[in-house]
């Protein structure tokens, strides 16, 4: 990411299947009949996160309704940061939907931070993306006032969310703003990570409220970029996903190479949905990594 937050990537291409086949490797509702219990416990437990802990809702970080963050302070000062980034495929949910991840990181020392953002069709990933840069922006200056330290973020996203931490891991901060350091983000934690986006143009279930063309889904690309970001990349995705979302995962480690993805690897017995809850499970590796990436755990 360059001038103002994004980045021009080199040219590619992608095979192209049949519209059925893509729908099936990306519709990950319709690949997972249980999809509507893991959302209810989803917002049940985030119900239970916000009652049980401090928190700060709905801050803003811009002018938009949509613009908004809810900061689940530290125990104590000077804490790592981990911001995380909701998935949906930039078109569904929001941040109190997935509240239940910061109880943990909280518990073990961590400040944790969940951005909201616009959503397509309303807005172009494109723009989303500089919403979160905006969300970062307002982190690294504030994050003291709420007892965290600015010099420690560590941003972990699903699915979009894992794009979406991809791209804040690369972005040009000193051409965001004057004031803002390089490493601001210094690594980020991808779960199910989208890291290609040309196949989302062919799955019909998706393709209208993107609104990608091929230049877009280019650019929006981590995968894509002529060059790897510094910091540090984990991905994760579940062991059980489709083959795309497997070879997603595979393509940011080649993509970006061993120096930056350090952990590229499958959450065993996991589908799309409830590999989420190994983030949030304090006895999962995944959580771990996590942890290990905001200092918490050797």
């Amino acid at each position: 990411m360059n001038g103002g937050g994004l980045g021009s990537v080199a040219r590619g291409e992608a095979p192209h299947p049949s519209p059925e086949w893509y729908d099936a490797q990306y519709n990950n509702r319709a690949r997972i009949p249980e999809h509507p219990e893991i959302l209810r416990a989803w917002a049940d437990r985030s119900v239970g996160a916000r009652a049980s802990l401090r928190c700060m809702l709905d801050l803003a970080y811009g002018a938009d309704p949509s613009e908004r963050l809810d900061v689940f302070p530290p125990r104590a000062q000077g804490a790592p940061v981990l911001v995380y980034v909701h998935g949906g495929y930039w078109r569904a949910l929001d941040k109190r939907d997935q509240s239940f991840v910061a109880a943990p990181f909280v518990d073990e020392g961590a400040m944790v931070v969940l951005p909201n953002y616009a959503l397509c069709p309303a807005v172009t990933i494109e723009h989303i993306v500089m919403q979160l840069v905006h969300a970062l922006a307002w982190v690294w200056r504030n994050a003291r006032a709420h007892g965290g330290d600015p010099e420690r973020i560590v941003v972990a996203g699903h699915s979009a969310g894992g794009h979406l931490a991809a791209m804040l891991l690369a972005c040009d901060w000193h051409a965001v703003a004057p004031d803002l350091p390089g490493d601001l983000v210094k690594s980020a934690l991808a779960v199910s990570g989208v890291f290609e986006l040309e196949p989302l143009r062919h799955a019909p279930f998706l393709a209208p409220d993107l609104r990608l063309d091929a230049a877009s889904a280019l650019r929006l690309s981590p995968a894509a970029m002529p060059a790897p970001p510094h910091g540090r990349l984990v991905a994760v995705v579940g062991g059980d996903e489709s083959e795309e979302f497997l070879r997603q995962n595979e393509a940011i480690a080649k993509a970006w190479g061993p120096a930056v993805v350090t952990v590229c690897e499958p959450v065993p017995g996991c589908h799309h949905m409830n590999v989420l809850f190994a983030l949030a499970d304090p006895a999962a590796r995944t959580h771990r990594l996590a942890l290990q990436l905001l200092g918490l755990a050797p």
